[in-house]
């Protein structure tokens, strides 16, 4: 997400690196490259100004001029400011006061509603609510096969309605009532959408939310077109008081002039980004994560998630353990580089992973998903024995392997290589951060069962008085 616009601002910063203090001059030649950087993303002109406004008076300030790290504080600057134009802190979704909630997903066509109905129902799902889905475009052939296609792709229920059943309201009607009836607690209503805005869309959208007050109407816009997205949203909020944005086609978004945008021109905060094809390819808008990405400092928050996404509770346990006794061998590092593919595309971890902010000297080339594929293939040419222990690996073995996985003596040695410099890091990293954790939770524990034996002897203690 945000590539070039990621860049520009870089470029922006670097500029004024190592400088020990700044002058206006130098502010406002940076502030003159952010302008123009933020305009070519496509950022609302009126935004651009608020942002340009809000850095030159924050920055021109003596305390940030004369500072030991003025360039470092004016990125404070801008960073602040990025995130309170996205809204400051997570816009989370509202429910109804009894169950079942209606959430109507509403929107232009092409813009990707009923994909995202469906990934926002898996979405739901994994943090334990019971969606069930309903197509209401009663016009558009073959919407309704649609939905239940993806429907079927996430695992999640779909409301395919009575032969009695052809309108928008009948069809939501007869969804909640399924829903009261099987216990989902969450109606997703993927609504009808047009090429473009026309008062029949409308009133069949105002109709909805009369008759089932929605605690969350949101809507869907295509992140690649945007101002165009932008627009969109405002006449679409100005109808139907829209309570959230959902972003589509974001890792194709080079640009990002919506997502800066959307929230300060229509009010609307931003409540989920979809990031890809692929049913999991949809993540909670969390403004400060995403300019921690856009100023490359890395997003761990959203890196953990994913990989505790993809491990289940159990195997956790398990690697958290083998870690503690020090144990990690090349059939863990084959799981780990597995779970890795699982996360997503190499380019969106990329994303995640600090590459040391504008300031920074760590340059990361896009990440080698056939270089992860090949070292696959070496450990699986390996026996258990192999990977179990990789001290038994002589010349002969080394030769077998690189014939069996496709590749060079060379890259094997280059694997093995890999193995121990993960282990050495995993393996110090378990010593400093897990280790003081569990001694922590015996600590805790411990005073538990004191408490508990104390008040046990003071009992017996008031027993014997008596």
């Amino acid at each position: 997400m945000f590539d070039s616009l990621a860049d520009k601002l870089k470029r922006a910063f670097t500029n004024m690196r190592g400088s020990g203090t700044l002058s206006e001059e130098q502010v406002e030649t940076a502030l003159g490259d952010i302008r123009n950087a933020l305009l070519e993303a496509d950022v609302n002109f009126k935004v651009v100004k608020r942002i340009i406004a809000n850095v030159r008076r924050e920055a021109l300030k003596a305390a940030v001029l004369s500072s030991l790290s003025p360039s470092e504080q004016v990125l404070r600057i801008v960073r602040d400011q990025l995130v309170a134009i996205l809204g400051k802190t997570q816009a989370r979704l509202k429910t109804a006061p009894s169950p079942p909630s209606v959430y109507l997903i509403v929107g232009l066509q092409g813009a990707g509603k009923t994909t995202s109905t469906g990934k926002l129902a898996r979405w739901l799902a994994k943090r334990g609510r019971r969606p069930l889905l309903v197509s209401v475009d009663v016009r558009r052939p073959a919407a309704r096969e649609q939905l239940a296609i993806v429907a079927q792709q996430v695992s999640q229920p779909v409301y395919e309605g009575l032969e009695a059943e052809q309108t928008p309201l009948q069809l939501t009607r007869g969804a909640l009532r399924e829903a009261g009836q099987v216990g989902r607690d969450t109606v997703l209503v993927d609504t009808a959408g047009r090429l473009h805005l026309d008062e029949e869309l409308m009133e069949e959208l105002e109709e909805l939310k009369r008759g089932f007050r929605p605690p969350e109407i949101l809507f869907v816009a295509d992140g690649m077109t945007g101002q165009d997205a932008v627009r969109s949203a405002k006449e679409f909020h100005k109808r139907l008081s829209v309570t959230g944005v959902i972003l589509t086609k974001m890792d194709g978004d080079a640009r990002g002039g919506a997502a800066l945008s959307i929230r300060q021109v229509t009010g609307c905060p931003i409540k989920f980004l979809g990031t890809g094809e692929k049913p999991k390819a949809f993540e909670a808008f969390h403004p400060d994560r995403i300019v921690s990405r856009l100023l490359g400092m890395g997003d761990f928050q959203t890196l953990v998630e994913k990989a505790h996404e993809e491990v289940d509770v159990k195997e956790r346990r398990t690697i958290k353990q083998r870690l503690l006794d020090r144990q990690f061998t090349m059939e863990d590092f084959r799981k780990q580089l597995r779970q890795v593919q699982k996360m997503g595309s190499m380019r969106s971890l990329q994303e995640l992973i600090p590459t040391g902010g504008p300031f920074g000297q760590v340059q990361m080339d896009d990440l080698d998903i056939g270089a992860i594929k090949r070292s696959e293939a070496v450990l699986n040419s390996m026996t258990a024995q192999e990977r179990a222990n990789e001290d038994v690996l002589n010349a002969s073995r080394r030769r077998r392997i690189a014939r069996g996985s496709g590749t060079s003596v060379q890259q094997v040695n280059e694997v093995v290589k890999e193995f121990r410099v993960a282990r050495s890091t995993v393996l110090n990293m378990a010593q400093k951060v897990l280790k003081p954790k569990r001694r922590l939770r015996r600590a805790r524990r411990r005073k538990r069962r004191a408490r508990r034996g104390g008040r046990r002897l003071r009992g017996r203690s008031a027993r014997a008085r008596r």
